[in-house]
């Protein structure tokens, strides 16, 4: 299966003109950045666009791994405080080459990445579910009384809080 590119991804949805994609290349064989930051700051696209053409590529990638919840590594589990799950909607699954794999919704894989990179301080390879499979693991492995399948739903942090 090949992975879209970000700036493949920008051009589908109109955000960019291919020719702009080639400008960005071009810097980028002189400066090592990401094309994201590159495409923030040549074109002014806004960092959000940027997150969610990340977010599309990711989803493509992450189809290939298995969200096993019947066999969860007990030590992957114990990374995250039950709050952290359902916060973050972040549920560690198994460590493979290094990396946590963990589930997550697709509307909170950037959310998830983050909280694994600035808080847990990890590499992680994530698995996309619906919110339904989250919340069912989530109620199961991480209970929390007047959490379910709502919660996940939400795009922000139990009681409205989005801050990590």
């Amino acid at each position: 299966m090949r992975v879209p590119r970000i700036g493949e991804l920008l051009v589908a949805q109109g955000i960019l003109r291919q020719s702009e994609v080639d400008a960005v290349l071009e810097r980028q064989q002189t400066q090592d950045r990401p094309f994201g930051v590159l495409c923030e700051e040549m074109f002014g696209i806004d960092p959000t666009i940027i997150e969610g053409a990340w977010t599309d590529q990711y989803r493509a990638l992450a189809h290939t791994f298995d969200a096993d919840f019947a066999r969860v590594d007990a030590t992957a589990a114990a990374l995250v405080t039950a709050r952290q799950a359902w916060q973050f909607r972040f549920f560690p699954l198994r460590f493979e080459h290094g990396a946590v794999v963990a589930a997550t919704t697709p509307a909170h894989l950037a959310r998830a990445c983050r909280f694994a990179s600035s808080v847990l301080g990890l590499p992680a390879i994530f698995v996309v579910v619906d919110s339904h499979e989250l919340s069912s693991a989530l109620e199961t492995h991480y209970p929390i009384d007047g959490l379910d399948v709502r919660t996940v739903q939400s795009l922000h942090g139990m009681n409205g809080n989005t801050r990590t």
